[in-house]
């Protein structure tokens, strides 16, 4: 009985985180289309990070409570999944187009700072405070990148044919923080007592139920902005979401506690790495993800999760 009850938690949990962030990206996003911010930033700033928002509510509600071994659980799961998965699904719907800055430049990237968690994680087992500065300075190099960008490649938006005020855009982001605060307390409390009750790790938790809960924003974002072709901000909320849950969570996790890296994620951090690699692989070409690439994916995460349960 008792843990029915921490699984419904968990549900509403995760229900909130949902909620929350929809409304979040809803008036962040409404706020940039505002002050003319092209659709490639706002997905690789705004809408990733208002989409990350459960990871890091997550992440740092369980350092802020002494778990701070679901941290990189939670992270790592969450970028595989974010990749093989929701990429996978996306793709399959409808090919995804991807923007030559995306190859050539924030790929790379994502794929650099993953092995730089690696090596973090690697040598200590434990991600500490100078090391939490260390990921964030490559935060501020990747949002100083954004703002060039957002300068370079100032582009005409297209006017809105419902134009929210400014107050209630405002309105939906503080709304949006607060159910996100609230289901991730949620969540984590549920989560924890789960993971206690069955005997299980907090590893596996974090790498499965806590990371799919916590994607299901970009899930969501990611599939909806495909389907209506905005390709921009489909790759770029991914790709985005990924940089974010690393330097930013991660860094932000180090600097309140130390975060411990079990030896076994190592293994973890290479699959989230060889995602991203393979993501690289399939875009660099032709600068498109097929519904091939997304069979490929979501095959990838199969055989991850196979070997997460053996």
């Amino acid at each position: 009985m008792e843990i029915l009850l921490q699984v419904l938690f968990l549900a509403a949990g995760f229900f909130l985180l949902v909620k929350g962030a929809d409304w979040f990206v809803d008036g962040a996003a409404g706020v940039a289309e505002k002050f003319g911010i092209p659709h490639l930033v706002v997905g690789l700033t705004i809408v990733a990070m208002g989409t990350s928002a459960p990871e890091a509510a997550v992440s740092i509600t369980a350092a802020l409570k002494g778990n701070a071994g679901i941290t990189i659980g939670n992270i790592v799961g969450s970028n595989v999944l974010n990749v093989l998965v929701i990429l996978g699904i996306a793709s399959i719907i409808i090919p995804i187009a991807v923007a030559k800055s995306t190859v050539k430049v924030e790929l790379p990237y994502m794929l650099l700072i993953t092995f730089l968690l690696l090596i973090l994680g690697y040598t200590g087992n434990e991600i500490v405070l100078w090391e939490g500065i260390v990921l964030w300075l490559a935060f501020i190099v990747y949002l100083g990148y954004l703002f060039y960008m957002a300068k370079k490649n100032k582009e005409q938006q297209e006017e809105e044919e419902e134009d929210q005020p400014l107050w209630k855009l405002c309105l939906f982001i503080l709304a949006g923080i607060g159910l996100i605060m609230l289901g991730s307390d949620v969540a984590v409390d549920a989560a924890t007592s789960i993971a206690k009750t069955l005997g299980l790790s907090e590893r596996f938790i974090g790498l499965t139920i806590v990371a799919l809960g916590t994607s299901l924003p970009e899930l969501v974002t990611s599939v909806s902005a495909a389907k209506k072709g905005e390709a921009d901000i489909a790759i770029g909320n991914i790709v985005g979401s990924n940089i974010f849950n690393i330097l930013f969570v991660v860094g932000t996790t180090a600097l309140i506690t130390p975060v411990v890296f079990e030896a076994k994620f190592i293994t973890d951090t290479l699959i989230s790495a060889a995602a991203g690699a393979l993501l690289w692989v399939c875009v660099f070409k032709d600068r498109k993800l097929s519904r091939t690439g997304g069979i490929l994916m979501l095959t990838g995460y199969a055989a991850y999760f196979l070997y997460l349960i053996s």
